[in-house]
C-alpha cells in the first residue's frame, strides 16, 4: 500500500488576491515593478502575478471561439514574491498581529497594517 504525500497543516500564506508585490527571484525579478496578484493557490503554495510567467497555449478552434495561440500568466512559487510596504513602497516581509480581536498582517519593516 502506498501512502500519498501529505502535509501536516496547511500553512497560513499572508499574501492573498489583489496584493501588490514585488517579484524577488528569476528572470521577471525587478524591485522596482509593482505588480498584482490574480490569484493564490495555496494547496501547491503557488500565485498567479500579473504580466510574469507568460506561457503561450496553442488553441483548438471551436464552435464558440477561434483557435490560436493565447498568452496566459502560469503560476511561481510564493516565495519569489514580496508584498510591498504600503508606507514606503518598498519590498518587506510580513507579520500576523491582533488588533481589536481580528487578526491582521502588518509590514515589519514599517509596522504599518497592510489592508
Amino acid at each position: 500500500m502506498t501512502r500519498s504525500k501529505q502535509k501536516r497543516f496547511q500553512p497560513k500564506h499572508k499574501i492573498k488576491k489583489g496584493d501588490k508585490v514585488v517579484v524577488i527571484r528569476g528572470s521577471y525579478k525587478n524591485r522596482e515593478k509593482v505588480r498584482t496578484v490574480l490569484e493564490v493557490l495555496p494547496e501547491k503554495d503557488r500565485v498567479i502575478v500579473e504580466d510574469v510567467n507568460i506561457v503561450k497555449r496553442h488553441v483548438k478552434p471551436t464552435n464558440d471561439s477561434p483557435g490560436g495561440i493565447k498568452e496566459k500568466a502560469a503560476p511561481i512559487h510564493i516565495s519569489n514574491v514580496m508584498l510591498v510596504d504600503p508606507k514606503t513602497g518598498e519590498p518587506s516581509r510580513v507579520g500576523r498581529r491582533v488588533e481589536n480581536g481580528k487578526i491582521v498582517r502588518y509590514s515589519k519593516a514599517s509596522g504599518e497594517t497592510i489592508i
